[in-house]
C-alpha cells in the first residue's frame, strides 16, 4: 500500500470519527435526558424501593482448652480447633432459639433466611499462629434491630456451646463411672470370694506347733541332740501366711468398697445433671442450664467489648448506585442515537 492509499484510510477515518462525534452532538438531548431518568429512576428505586441494612459486628475472642478440670477429673473436649467453635455460631440450634429470641415469625424468617444474615469473617492470622479472634457481621433493617440481633445471636452461641460442653462431659463421666463401678464390684466379689477361701483355710491351720511331740517323732534320726533346747509350741507360719493374705484382702476390700460408693455417690449426682439436661431439652432449649458442673465456656469465649448500633446504614449505597446509572443512562442514550441515525440511513 502506497503513502497516497495511507493517506486517503487514514483521513476517512477522520471523516468517520467526525461524523460520529457530530451525530452525538447533535443527539446530546436525547444522550442527557436518557442519563437523567437513569439517574433518578435509580436514586428514587435505592432511596424508597431497596430496604436499608445496617451492620453490627461482634468481635469474638476463643481461647477453649483442649482438657478442663471437673470436680469428677480432667475431661477432653470433642473440637480442637478455634475455626470449629466459631462454625458453630450458625448451627440451627442456635438460629433457632435466635429467632425465638427475636420474635420472629418461623413462617417470615427461616434458618437459611438468618443464616444468610450472618457472615463470619475470614482468618487473619498469621502464619504459623493460632487465630483466636473473629468478626462476625449481622445485618438488619434498622440500627436497634440489628444490635439486638447480635446480642441475641451471642447470647444463643454461648449458651449452645455451654450446653454442648457440659451434656458431652455429663456423658463422658457417667459411661465411664459405671464401668468403672462394674469392674469394681467384679473385683470386689472376687476378692470375697478369696477371702472366704482363706478364712475357712485358716481355720483347718493349727495356730502353734508342738515342737516336744514332732521330736518325739524324729527322735531315732537326732538321737544326739541332748543339747538343744526344744519349747513346746511355736508360732505355725502356714497359719501366719494365711493369716496376713486375709488382712491384705480385708484392707483391698475396704479400699473397693470405698471406691464403689464413691462411683455410686458420683453416678447419683451426674444422674440429677442429666435429668437437668433433659429438663432444658424439653423445655424447647430455652433459658439456662441448671448444672453444678463448672463451665468452661465463659471463661474461654468471650467480647473484648460490647457491640454498638451501627450510626448509619451499610447499604444500599445510594450515591454509587446513582453514578451506576448515570453511567448506564450515558451508555443507554448513545445507543439510542445510533439506532435512530441507523434507520434513518435505512
Amino acid at each position: 500500500m502506497d503513502a497516497n492509499q495511507l493517506n486517503g484510510q487514514h483521513y476517512e477515518e477522520e471523516i468517520d470519527l467526525r461524523e460520529l462525534v457530530l451525530i452525538l452532538w447533535k443527539q446530546k438531548n436525547i444522550i442527557i435526558s436518557t442519563t437523567l431518568i437513569a439517574a433518578i429512576l435509580t436514586g428514587l428505586f435505592s432511596m424508597f424501593v431497596l430496604s436499608p441494612v445496617y451492620h453490627t459486628k461482634l468481635n469474638i475472642v476463643i481461647n477453649m482448652p483442649q482438657v478442663y478440670n471437673t470436680r469428677y477429673g480432667e475431661y477432653t473436649l470433642p473440637i480442637t480447633t478455634n475455626e470449629q467453635y466459631i462454625n458453630l455460631i450458625t448451627s440451627n440450634d442456635v438460629l433457632i432459639n435466635t429467632i425465638e429470641g427475636m420474635g420472629y415469625n418461623a413462617s417470615e424468617v427461616s434458618i437459611d433466611n438468618l443464616k444468610g444474615r450472618i457472615s463470619i469473617g475470614q482468618s487473619s492470622a498469621k502464619a504459623g499462629t493460632v487465630q483466636n479472634s473473629f468478626e462476625i457481621i449481622v445485618s438488619a433493617n434498622n440500627p436497634q434491630e440489628s444490635l439486638k440481633l447480635a446480642q441475641t445471636l451471642y447470647d444463643n452461641y454461648i449458651e449452645f456451646l455451654n450446653v454442648m460442653t457440659k451434656e458431652r462431659a455429663i456423658g463422658y463421666y457417667y459411661n465411664n463411672f459405671s464401668i468403672e463401678l462394674k469392674k469394681a464390684q467384679m473385683l470386689l466379689k472376687s476378692n470375697q470370694e478369696l477371702l472366704k477361701k482363706n478364712e475357712e483355710l485358716l481355720a483347718q491351720i493349727p495356730q502353734t506347733i508342738n515342737q516336744k511331740e514332732a521330736m518325739r517323732e524324729i527322735q531315732g534320726v537326732m538321737s544326739n541332740t541332748s543339747n538343744y533346747v526344744v519349747l513346746e509350741n511355736i508360732i505355725n507360719p502356714n497359719y501366719t501366711r494365711v493369716e496376713n493374705d486375709i488382712i491384705v484382702l480385708k484392707q483391698a476390700i475396704n479400699t473397693i468398697q470405698d471406691s464403689i460408693r464413691l462411683y455410686n455417690e458420683h453416678l447419683e449426682e451426674i444422674d440429677k445433671e442429666k435429668q437437668a439436661i433433659a429438663k432444658y431439652y424439653e423445655a424447647g432449649k430455652v433459658g439456662k442450664l441448671e448444672s453444678s458442673i463448672i463451665g468452661v465456656v465463659k471463661t474461654s469465649v468471650y467480647l473484648p467489648s460490647p457491640p454498638v448500633a451501627p450510626t448509619q446504614k451499610s447499604s444500599p449505597r445510594n450515591a454509587l448506585n446513582v453514578a451506576i446509572g448515570i453511567v448506564l443512562g450515558g451508555m443507554l442514550g448513545v445507543m439510542i442515537v445510533f439506532i435512530k441515525e441507523w434507520l434513518k440511513k435505512d
